[in-house]
C-alpha cells in the first residue's frame, strides 16, 4: 500500500503564513469578512463563523474578473477542478475536493437543479450575467440536504435589487466572433422589491474536438470545423413584506442554449438545451425566537439532440426532459442568544419524459433533519442528522459534527466529521440495456481539520481533509451492467490567502488533492480520472484613479484521462489580463485578454481549449446598481 502525503511545499507555505508577519499596510483585507453565508447551515451566519471551509463570490468580483462563463469564474478556486470538452457552451464538469462530478449539490435560489437522467448539472449554460452571488461550501452536507452533497454544495443566487429603481446594461464583443448583451432593471423600498434581467451571448467557437473516426478516438469523428454556441436567458424576481413578521419572495431563471459539437448521427452534433429554476419562499417570524420558512420550487432540464450533416437534413436523435419538484418546511428555534435548533422536512419528486423508454420515470424522496448550533465562550458546536426515505433504495441516515475554537490574535481552529451519499440517477437505474435497478446509493465519510487567521490586514485559511467513498457506481464486466463495486480514498489540503499590499488586492487559492482508486484489481492505487492533483489561482487587482488593472493566473498539474492511468494530460498555467476605465459617471469600459500567452492544453483528452482571446465591453450601472 502506498503512503500518500500532502506535498511539503503546501505545508511549508501554510506555516510561513502563520509565523511570518505580512508586509502590508494596515487596511481592510480584500475580502469582506462580514459576508453572510446561508448554504453551510441552511441559516444565516457570518462567513467567518462557518465551521466548514466556504467562500462567497460577489457580483462585484464577477464584474471585476470579467469572466464570461460560470466555469471560467469557478476555475482554480479552492477545492475546484474543471473538465471542459471544447470551450464555451461545451460540457463542463466540476470536481469538488476530488469527488465525482455528480457528487456536488447545486442550488439556484434554494432550488435543487440538475438532470435526473445523467445526474449532471449544465454549469456551462448558467449565465454569469444573471448571478448576484455564489456560495461554495467544501465538504459533505448530506446531513442537511440529502443526496449529492458528498464533495460539497454550490449555491447560485440570482440578482437582488434594493433602493431606487435603476436600469443597467452591458454590450460586448470578442474573439471568435463573440457577441453579447445584457440589460436589466430593478429596485425596491421598505416593503418590497423587484428585478428583471435578460442576457444574450453568441460565439462561433473553436474546433471543439480533434478526435478520429478512423481510430475511434476522442469524439470518434473527424469534424475539423468551428463549434458555435448561443445562450439566451431571462430572470425575474420579486419580494414583498406582507407585514413586519411575514415576507414572501419568488424567483425564476430560464436559459435556452444552442450548442454545436463534434459527433455522429447516433449521438448527434447539435443540441438545444433548456435550464429553468423557479421557486417561492414564505418566511414568518412566528415568535421572537421562532422563525418558520416554507419553500417550494421546480427545476426543469431539457436536452434535445440533433444530427446535421452535408449528406442529410437535420434530424432528431434524442430528447430527455427531467423535472425536479421540491418543497421544504423549516423551523429555526432560538433556545437562547447563543443556541439555535433547526427542524426541517424536505420533499422531492423527480420525473422524466423521453423518447427513450425508461422502465420507471418518476420517484419521490422524503427527508427530515435536525440541526443544533451553539456557542460556549470561545467554542462553537454544530451537529446535524438527516433521514431520507426514497422510493428506489433503502432508507439512508447521515450525520455531521463540527467544532470551532477562537484563539488569541485572530487564530481559529475547526474540525468536522460527516457522512454523505449519492442516489443513483435514472440512467444508472433504468437506461435500456444499461441500467441496473438493484443499485444502492454511493456512500461517503469525511473528516476535515482547519486553522485560520483573521488579522487586520490579511486573512488566511488552511484545511486538510480525508474522504472515503464506498459503493461507487461503475461498469461491472462480470454482469455487463453498472454496479456498486468501486471504492475511493481522497486526501487533500487547501490554502487561501487574502490581503492588500500597497493598494494591491491579492487573493491566492491553492489546492492539493490525492484521489485514489481503492478497488481491488488492476487499477488499485491509480489516480481517479480527469482530476489534477494540484490546482491554484492568484488574483491581483489595483485601482489607479479612473483605471483598474487586474491579472489572474490559473494553473493545474498533470492528470490522467482514464482509470488505468495510461493517458496522461500535461499540466498548464494560463494568464488573464484585464483593464477597466471609468469613462464617465456610471459608465465603464472593460478590456480583457484571456490565455495571454496562448497556451495549448486540454482538460479532457482530444478536446481543445481556446487559445489567446480578446474582449471589449461597455457597461452602464448607475451608482447603487449592480
Amino acid at each position: 500500500m502506498k503512503n500518500h502525503r500532502f506535498p511539503l511545499h503546501v505545508l511549508s507555505l501554510a506555516v510561513a503564513c502563520a509565523i511570518v508577519p505580512v508586509a502590508a499596510s494596515a487596511q481592510s483585507p480584500a475580502t469582506d469578512l462580514d459576508e453572510v453565508l446561508v448554504t453551510a447551515t441552511r441559516t444565516s451566519i457570518a462567513l467567518a463563523d462557518s465551521l466548514l471551509p466556504a467562500q462567497v463570490i460577489t457580483r462585484e468580483e464577477i464584474e471585476r474578473t470579467q469572466a464570461r462563463t460560470l466555469p471560467d469564474l469557478l476555475r482554480g478556486r479552492a477545492g475546484i477542478d474543471i473538465g471542459n470538452q471544447g470551450g464555451p457552451g461545451k460540457l463542463s464538469t466540476v470536481f469538488l475536493r476530488g469527488s465525482e462530478s455528480d457528487h456536488v449539490l447545486v442550488l439556484v435560489d434554494g432550488v435543487r437543479v440538475g438532470s435526473a437522467t445523467s445526474g449532471q448539472v449544465a454549469f456551462q449554460d448558467l449565465p454569469v450575467d444573471q448571478i448576484d452571488r455564489i456560495e461554495i461550501v467544501r465538504g459533505p452536507r448530506s446531513s442537511l440536504y440529502g443526496s449529492e452533497a458528498i464533495g460539497g454544495v454550490i449555491q447560485i443566487f440570482t440578482r437582488r435589487d434594493r433602493g431606487a429603481i435603476t436600469p443597467r446594461f452591458r454590450v460586448g464583443i470578442g474573439s471568435n466572433s463573440l457577441r453579447e448583451a445584457s440589460a436589466g432593471i430593478g429596485g425596491g423600498g421598505a416593503r418590497g422589491w423587484f428585478g428583471a434581467d435578460v442576457a444574450y451571448q453568441r460565439t462561433d467557437g473553436i474546433n471543439a474536438c480533434s478526435g478520429s473516426g478512423t481510430l475511434f478516438r476522442g469524439c470518434f469523428v473527424d469534424e475539423p470545423d468551428r463549434d458555435g454556441y448561443r445562450n439566451a436567458s431571462v430572470s425575474l424576481r420579486g419580494g414583498v413584506d406582507i407585514s413586519d413578521s411575514l415576507k414572501l419572495e419568488a424567483t425564476a431563471l430560464r436559459a435556452e442554449s444552442d450548442n454545436e459539437f463534434d459527433g455522429s448521427r447516433f449521438g448527434g452534433n447539435e443540441a438545444e438545451n433548456v435550464q429553468q429554476a423557479t421557486g417561492g419562499k414564505l418566511a414568518w417570524a412566528a415568535a421572537p425566537a421562532i422563525d418558520l420558512t416554507v419553500q417550494a420550487g421546480r427545476a426543469y432540464d431539457r436536452s434535445s439532440n440533433f444530427f446535421s450533416g452535408a449528406a442529410m437534413p437535420r434530424a432528431p436523435v434524442g430528447i430527455f426532459d427531467t423535472r425536479r419538484d421540491t418543497a421544504a418546511v423549516q423551523a429555526d428555534i432560538g433556545l437562547s442568544t447563543a443556541h439555535l435548533l433547526t427542524l426541517g422536512i424536505d420533499w422531492q419528486q423527480d420525473a422524466i419524459e423521453s423518447d427513450t423508454a425508461f422502465k420507471v420515470d418518476d420517484r419521490d424522496n422524503l427527508g427530515v433533519f435536525v440541526q443544533y448550533q451553539g456557542r460556549f465562550g470561545a467554542q462553537q458546536l454544530q451537529a446535524s442528522v438527516r433521514h431520507d426515505d426514497n422510493q428506489q433504495f433503502s432508507e439512508r441516515t447521515t450525520g455531521g459534527l463540527g467544532w470551532g475554537l477562537a484563539l488569541d490574535d485572530g487564530y481559529r481552529l475547526t474540525a468536522n466529521a460527516a457522512t454523505g451519499f449519492k442516489a443513483p440517477s435514472f440512467n444508472d437505474l433504468y437506461f435500456p440495456f444499461f441500467g441496473n435497478p438493484d443499485l444502492a446509493p454511493e456512500r461517503s465519510r469525511s473528516v476535515t481539520f482547519g486553522v485560520a487567521r483573521d488579522a487586520n490586514a490579511h486573512r488566511w485559511t488552511f484545511d486538510v481533509y480525508d474522504t472515503r467513498v464506498d459503493d461507487l457506481i461503475t461498469f461491472d464486466a462480470a454482469i455487463s451492467l453498472p454496479n456498486n463495486v468501486d471504492e475511493a480514498r481522497i486526501r487533500g489540503a487547501e490554502l487561501t490567502f487574502h490581503t492588500r499590499i500597497a493598494d494591491w488586492d491579492l487573493s491566492t487559492q491553492l489546492s492539493h488533492t490525492d484521489p485514489r482508486n481503492r478497488t481491488d484489481g488492476g487499477n488499485r492505487g491509480n489516480q481517479l480520472a480527469r482530476r489534477a492533483r494540484n490546482t491554484g489561482r492568484v488574483d491581483l487587482d489595483r485601482a489607479f484613479g479612473a483605471y483598474r488593472f487586474g491579472v489572474t493566473v490559473v494553473g493545474a498539474g498533470a492528470r490522467f484521462d482514464d482509470a488505468a492511468n495510461t493517458v496522461r494530460l500535461g499540466g498548464f498555467a494560463t494568464t488573464d489580463l484585464r483593464l477597466e476605465y471609468a469613462a464617465a459617471t456610471d459608465w465603464t469600459l472593460q478590456a480583457r485578454v484571456t490565455n495571454a500567452f496562448d497556451r495549448t492544453y486540454q482538460t479532457v483528452d482530444w478536446y481543445n481549449q481556446p487559445g489567446r482571446e480578446y474582449g471589449l465591453a461597455l457597461r452602464y450601472a448607475p451608482s447603487g446598481a449592480r
